[in-house]
């Protein structure tokens, strides 16, 4: 069932395998919220910690497991660049000149990265119609 210790388990997977070279810094929460069509997640600071949203959709086993991953890994990187994590912040910019992509492509992402262009096109409308159709 993917609900909000799911999602922090995954959390936990995705650092340990693919980020081990990023430190924890501060206390990183996760949990599903928000129902948008063209947001999947984001990142912020609160107070000390650091909250990481995946979109609540996702929770459903409609959406692909590679979807939340994908999410997290891109989240993941804001935070090891310095966006609302206690790390110094490495560019001006969090998505200038393709950096977060260059980085999960260098974590070996670049299969999902193809897979995920095709969902959003392909098969996030006809799904984000259905889940919100069904509520």
């Amino acid at each position: 069932m993917r609900d909000n210790p799911w999602l922090q388990t995954r959390l936990q997977q995705i650092w340990e395998l693919l980020f081990p070279d990023t430190p924890q810094l501060n206390t990183v929460i996760i949990k599903f919220k928000g129902k948008s069509p063209r947001k999947f997640g984001h990142i912020k600071r609160i107070g000390k910690d650091t909250e990481i949203v995946v979109n609540s959709l996702f929770k459903n086993s409609i959406v692909p497991e590679y979807m939340i991953d994908l999410t997290i890994a891109h989240e993941l990187t804001h935070y090891m660049h310095g966006f609302n994590s206690p790390l110094k912040q490495q560019y001006k910019h969090p998505h200038r000149g393709g950096i977060v992509t260059k980085e999960l492509k260098n974590k070996g992402f670049s299969h999902i990265i193809k897979k995920e262009k095709l969902f959003i096109k392909k098969e996030w409308p006809k799904i984000y119609k259905f889940l919100n159709s069904n509520l």
